[in-house]
C-alpha cells in the first residue's frame, strides 16, 4: 500500500516532535520532511511533492492568507491541514475559504489530530469540534453602511493579495502613513479590527469590491435611459490600473446597472470568478509575466458559460487563434474597443 507523504511545518521543534509521535500510530502516513519557516515550506513543497501539508501558519516569514491561497493554486490536489493555537472565527474562516481542508487546535487531544488527518485524507473537510458550533450557522456581517471609494477598493484588493502596508504604498504611489490612515477608516467602515478580519469580510462580501456602472461613468442614472438597463456582473482583467479604470468608465456609460469588478493577474481573476460568477470578462492578453489566454483556459474550466472577450494593444493572428482555442468569444484590438463596440458586446451577452 502506497503511503501518504506528509510535510510538517512548524517553527517549534518540540511541537514537530510531538506531532510526529502522534502520527506514528498511522502506518499509512510517512513524514517526508520538517520545516520551520515560510521560505522552507515553499522549498519543501517543490522538492518533496507531498500529498499532505500539516502547517502552523503563524511561522516566521509566512503570510497566511496570501501564501495558502498560492499553495492551493500551485498544488490543487494536495491536502492542507492547519495546526494552530488560534481559534478566532475570522482567522479560521479566512483560511478555510482560501483552500484549507482541515483545522486542528493545538490544545485538543492528539487523537483529534489523527482523526482530522484521517478525515481529510478521506476527502472530507474537518475542523476541531470546539470550532464547529461557532462556524455553522454564523450570521454574515452586515454590509457596509456606505460604498467604498475607488482608492479604498484598490487598497482592499491589494490587502487581499497579501501585500503589507509598505508594498501597498509603493504600488499605489502613496506614503505608508497614508495607507495606514486609509486602513483605519476602512476597518471602521467595515466594522472589523485588523487586516485578517478585513480579508475575511471580503470573502463573505465580494460585492464590496465591485463598482456600479453609474459610479464608474460618473453619470446620473437619469441621463442613461437609452443605455442597457439590465443588471450584469462584468470583470475587467488588465495589469495596467489606468486602463482598467478607463475601461470601467466606458462600460459604466454603456451599462449603468452593471456591477464592475477588476483583477490584474490569474489568481485574482480565478478567485473572483468563483465568488461573483460574472457573465462577461474583458481580458487583456498580456498580464505582466502571465497571459490572458492561459487565464481564459482556467476561467472556462471553472465556468464554461462565461463570455470572455480577449483584448490587446498588439493584435496578432497567433493570439487570435490561441484565444479562440482557449474558449474566448472574441478578440478585439484595444483601439477598436469604444462605447459602440461595448454596447454591441454587452447586448449580445444579455440577449
Amino acid at each position: 500500500m502506497k503511503k501518504t507523504r506528509v510535510l510538517l511545518a512548524d517553527d517549534h521543534a518540540v511541537v514537530r516532535a510531538g506531532i510526529c509521535n502522534a502520527l506514528l500510530g498511522m502506518p499509512e502516513i510517512e513524514v517526508v520532511g520538517q520545516v520551520g519557516d515560510g521560505p522552507s515550506v515553499i522549498k519543501g513543497l517543490v522538492d518533496m511533492r507531498p500529498d499532505c501539508l500539516l502547517i502552523d501558519v503563524t511561522m516566521p516569514d509566512f503570510e497566511p492568507i496570501k501564501t495558502i491561497r498560492q499553495i492551493r493554486h500551485d498544488y490543487p490536489q494536495m491536502k492542507i491541514v492547519v495546526i494552530s493555537a488560534y481559534d478566532n472565527d475570522y482567522y479560521v474562516q479566512g483560511l478555510l475559504r482560501v483552500g484549507v481542508n482541515g483545522y486542528y487546535l493545538k490544545d485538543q487531544p492528539l487523537g483529534d489530530l489523527r482523526l482530522t488527518v484521517q478525515r481529510v485524507l478521506a476527502g472530507e473537510r474537518w475542523v476541531s469540534s470546539r470550532l464547529l458550533d461557532r462556524l455553522v450557522g454564523q450570521p454574515k456581517t452586515a454590509a457596509p453602511p456606505m460604498p467604498l471609494t475607488t482608492r479604498q477598493r484598490d487598497i482592499l484588493r491589494l490587502l487581499q493579495q497579501g501585500l503589507d502596508n509598505q508594498s501597498i504604498a509603493q504600488k499605489m504611489g502613496l506614503s505608508v502613513k497614508t495607507i495606514e490612515n486609509h486602513l483605519t477608516r476602512i476597518y471602521r467602515q467595515l466594522k472589523v479590527q485588523n487586516r485578517l478580519e478585513a480579508v475575511n469580510y471580503i470573502l463573505h462580501h465580494p460585492e464590496i469590491l465591485g463598482l456600479s456602472g453609474e459610479a464608474a461613468a460618473e453619470i446620473d442614472t437619469a441621463d442613461t435611459a437609452s443605455s442597457t438597463t439590465k443588471a450584469i456582473n462584468i470583470l475587467v482583467v488588465d495589469d495596467n490600473a489606468s486602463y482598467r479604470h478607463q475601461l470601467q468608465r466606458m462600460v459604466g456609460k454603456v451599462c449603468p446597472r452593471a456591477k464592475i469588478y477588476e483583477a490584474e493577474n490569474i489568481i485574482e481573476t480565478v478567485h473572483l470568478v468563483k465568488q461573483i460568477e460574472p457573465e462577461l470578462i474583458f481580458m487583456d492578453v498580456v498580464l505582466g509575466e502571465e497571459n490572458g489566454i492561459h487565464c481564459t483556459q482556467r476561467v472556462k474550466t471553472i465556468a464554461p458559460l462565461i463570455k470572455v472577450i480577449l483584448i490587446s494593444a498588439y493584435p496578432d493572428r497567433g493570439f487570435r487563434r490561441m484565444g479562440t482555442e482557449a474558449g474566448a468569444t472574441a478578440f478585439l484590438d484595444k483601439q477598436d474597443l469604444n462605447t459602440s463596440a461595448l454596447q454591441h458586446i454587452i447586448d449580445d451577452v444579455m440577449s
